[in-house]
Parts: C-alpha cells; structure tokens; sequence
C-alpha cells in the first residue's frame, strides 16, 4: 500500500469517527463521495477541513455561519453543497 493511499483510509477514518452520529454520517459520506476523485492538493485541503470541530462544520453546513476561516478551504465549499 503506498503513501496516497494510507493517507486517504486515514482521512476516511478521521470523517467516520467525529463524535457525534450525525457528523460521522455527514463526513463519511461526503468522504466516500469524493476522496478517489481529489488529487493530492485536495486531499490535504480535505485533512484541514477535518481539524475543524464539529460544530464549526454543522454551522457552516446548515446555517452558513463562518468561523475560523473555514470559508477559505477549497472543499468545505464542496462540503456545503453536498447533500445525504
């Protein structure tokens, strides 16, 4: 198994195990979605995006509320859009 490819099942895993069911369902299918079709600028903007907290994701997926800059990553827009 090369580099790329344990740092994606890293990043799968860090999107299934959140902390609360919602969010572990939320991430982890967005995850699954997308990850074989990031390259490898995305993948390390989708590890960034993952050191969010929770709630700063939740707000900025339901209610549009921006904190620390979370607008600024390429995929938490991708993310918002994303629907289960």
């Amino acid at each position: 198994m090369n580099e790329l490819e344990i740092f994606k099942k890293r990043l799968i895993y860090r999107s299934n195990y959140r902390g609360t069911k919602e969010m572990d369902i939320l991430l982890s299918q967005f995850v699954k979605k997308y990850i074989d079709k990031f390259d490898e600028i995305q993948l390390n903007e989708l590890d960034k995006f993952l050191d969010f907290e929770d709630e700063i994701i939740l707000d900025y997926y339901l209610h549009g509320i921006v904190k620390e800059n979370i607008d600024k990553n390429q995929i938490s827009k991708l993310f918002k859009n994303h629907s289960v």
